[in-house]
């Protein structure tokens, strides 16, 4: 690795709230937008809500994908502002911009070839109007692959310079187009799945259009001045180094947790119930989490480029005290509002309890090992570290929360409850290999290499 001349770099009080406010807001559109989507859904029928959830199983797993390869990718843009290397950050994000076009129109024709593989064995036999209506959701759907990807790189390199607030409206405006496109075409043409996939297509696409162009800007710390179909090597092999390890990483987890739901399912109505209210809700518990682990990746890869290991260390520190505090408002918040919450679900009793005990199990054990497992390891991705995370996750993931929780919820009597104590179990073992690794220097070693 090249030595890297030690820059001093801060990031103020007013820097980070300027980062993070705009990515919490950013994170519950996200999850609020989704539940006004499944809403109208319902509305075409259970056939139709069948479809879309079938496919969207899988389209989950490449937006995690695609965000996390991005993100990957990004640190290396971020590390060269860190350096003051303004053109070779402009560089690296063109060569992302163009790596992320050319994967995703890969991906996009593997997924239509291999359409009749998902449809009918993936997902198994299902009734003929589900099937026909999953048919035509998929269709179109998946042809907006390419502006996900896009989309994603343009909003992780704004993330990179600290700018949060302009994916931020970017992603109001996607979610905007999809709202009141599903509302236009459900409600007033009367469409069936179309209605809920023409606007997802038009709402990526016109994302990744803004996105790129307001790239473009000269005022930018990190300007894209030109596209390029020419592929740069050594920043291609750096993005790969970064980024694959990141994007994979995050395919197996959404794999594992895919799997996971046939083990739910075999447990009965309520378990299935109780499970898809306890992801639901926990989700808002760890919005800050996920919000402080974005703003993670920007500071400590600018503090990385600039060679500056003490900054990164204290500005990690910093934030994971943030994320501590933030995290235990917002469970704090949603175990107080539990009862209210829980009068919004038309289940069973049997459903309801269970849904309160995972509620509540999940609130008491994040509150002390969710940051840790997951926020904190984006410094070491940040870093470069990917490889390392990488392989920690994915045998975590595969072992303790799909191995054990195969275990523990069928065999062993558990139930839905044992599915996520074995999820537990496995942020305790993300914790043990991550705090000694980010305690040590191994990850200072893993910056960019020009």
């Amino acid at each position: 690795m090249n030595e890297v001349r030690k820059i001093n770099i801060e990031f103020s009080d007013r820097d980070l709230r300027r980062l993070v406010v705009p990515l919490v807001i950013e994170q519950l559109l996200a999850i609020t937008v989704g539940l006004f989507d499944s809403v109208m859904v319902s509305h075409v029928g259970e056939a139709a809500i069948s479809a879309v959830s079938l496919v969207d199983t899988v389209n989950v797993l490449l937006v995690n994908a695609f965000a996390a390869l991005a993100t990957g990718g990004a640190v290396i843009a971020g590390q060269y502002l860190g350096r003051r290397e303004a053109a070779k950050a402009g560089h690296s994000s063109a060569q992302l911009l163009l790596f992320m076009g050319e994967a995703s129109l890969l991906i996009m024709v593997l997924f239509y070839l291999a359409k009749g593989f998902v449809l009918g064995v993936v997902f198994g036999q299902v009734e003929p109007d589900v099937a026909a209506y999953a048919n035509t959701y998929y269709i179109i759907v998946e042809s907006s692959i390419p502006f996900l990807a896009i989309y994603s790189a343009g909003a992780a390199l704004f993330r990179v310079m600290g700018n949060s607030k302009i994916s931020m409206w970017v992603s109001l405006l996607m979610n905007l187009i999809n709202v009141a496109g599903n509302a236009l075409l459900i409600f007033g043409f009367h469409m069936g799945v179309e209605g809920v996939a023409i606007p997802t297509l038009v709402s990526r696409g016109v994302g990744a259009v803004v996105i790129v162009a307001l790239l473009r800007r000269p005022d930018l710390p990190l300007r894209v001045e030109k596209f390029t179909l020419r592929h740069d090597r050594y920043v291609v092999k750096n993005i790969l180094r970064f980024g694959v390890p990141n994007g994979l990483e995050s395919s197996m987890f959404q794999l594992g947790k895919i799997l996971l739901l046939s083990t739910v399912a075999v447990l009965g109505t309520a378990s299935v119930a109780a499970n898809a209210i306890g992801n639901t809700v926990c989700t808002f518990q760890c919005v800050p989490g996920n919000a402080l682990g974005l703003a993670m990746v920007t500071v400590v890869s600018r503090c990385v480029g600039a060679g500056n290991y003490e900054k990164a260390r204290f500005y990690t520190k910093k934030l994971m005290k943030s994320t501590y505090l933030f995290m235990w408002g917002t469970i704090t918040l949603v175990l107080v509002l539990l009862p209210l919450i829980m009068q919004l679900y038309n289940v069973s009793d049997q459903a309801a309890s269970y849904a309160r005990q995972i509620i509540w199990m999940h609130g008491i054990v994040a509150a002390v090992l969710w940051p840790a497992s997951f926020t904190l390891p984006q410094a070491l991705r940040a870093a470069g570290d990917t490889r390392f995370t990488m392989v920690i996750s994915t045998v975590s993931m595969w072992t303790l929360r799909v191995g054990l929780g195969v275990l523990l919820g069928r065999f062993w009597g558990f139930g839905v409850l044992g599915i996520w104590m074995a999820m537990f179990a496995d942020w305790i073992l993300r914790v043990a290999f991550f705090l000694p690794r980010f305690l040590g220097h191994k990850w200072e070693t893993m910056a960019v290499r020009d």
